[in-house]
């Protein structure tokens, strides 16, 4: 994605931001190396809801909530996918245990951190991968976990949502848990919570980069993140291709996208 000039204020104010965030990183290394090992799931989940919300102010972002998150598990989150920032936003909101692709985990320094909050990683090529992955996620669901998963497999440029992979609602359909819906946009402020304008920022897409990503980010000035949440479902007898595609067509709802194509 092309970058637009930026102007020398907002990136005197970046490169603020920038030795703020990298403290701030060294900080959650920092509770995972010496509290995390001491502490039960409720208080890591409210260690990595507070420095997800830090986190958020450091980068400018303001974040608003539409509907109620869920309150607690067994529950598994299906949301669309556009940004690296998706997961920060979530867990400001609902510390969640997340499923990422397995290049998350070394990526310098953020992977340590993704992977120290819980995060379970697939390696999304592999047919072996994930079914071990299902099995996972469903020995959390049976614990009372709140899971996160992104359907699509990939980011899109948050202007549609892309078709949804239902390997892993096998999960949900074996511990006959619930399902949660959330559109995830990002929105320039002052837009209204259902616009169709989208702010590209944080969009993570293609050729981009993550540092391209995190400049974009970190020179804006009226970046919102908006979560939509919708309401708990079951499968309801639906295979779970059945109900991939209604959650896509939930999601793409909540979002404030056009229905999606089947």
């Amino acid at each position: 994605m092309a970058t637009a000039a930026v102007p020398w204020g907002c990136r005197v104010r970046a490169v603020g931001r920038v030795a703020r965030l990298l403290a701030h990183v060294l900080q959650g290394l920092w509770t995972l190396w010496r509290v995390f090992p001491r502490a039960d799931d409720a208080g890591r989940a409210a260690h990595v809801q507070r420095w997800s919300q830090q986190a958020l102010g450091i980068l400018g972002v303001r974040c608003f909530v539409h509907g109620p998150p869920p309150a607690r598990g067994p529950l598994l989150v299906v949301a669309n996918h556009i940004s690296w920032l998706d997961i920060l936003v979530v867990n400001a909101v609902r510390p969640c245990r997340f499923v990422s692709k397995a290049d998350v985990r070394h990526w310098p320094v953020l992977g340590r951190l993704v992977a120290g909050a819980g995060t379970l990683f697939i390696e999304r090529a592999s047919r072996r991968d994930a079914l071990r992955v299902v099995h996972q996620v469903a020995e959390r669901l049976h614990a009372g976990d709140v899971l996160a998963i992104f359907p699509e497999g990939t980011t899109s440029d948050g202007r549609g949502v892309l078709p949804f992979h239902a390997n892993l609602l096998q999960a949900a359909l074996a511990t006959d848990s619930p399902v949660q819906p959330l559109g995830i946009a990002y929105r320039p402020a002052g837009a209204s919570p259902n616009a169709l304008e989208r702010h590209d920022a944080p969009v993570y897409v293609g050729d981009d980069t993550l540092v391209a990503s995190l400049w974009r980010v970190l020179t804006a000035t009226d970046l919102c993140a908006h979560l939509h949440w919708g309401e708990p479902q079951r499968a309801n007898g639906r295979d779970r291709r059945t109900w991939a595609s209604d959650l896509r067509g939930a999601v793409a709802t909540l979002a404030g996208l056009p229905p999606p194509n089947v």
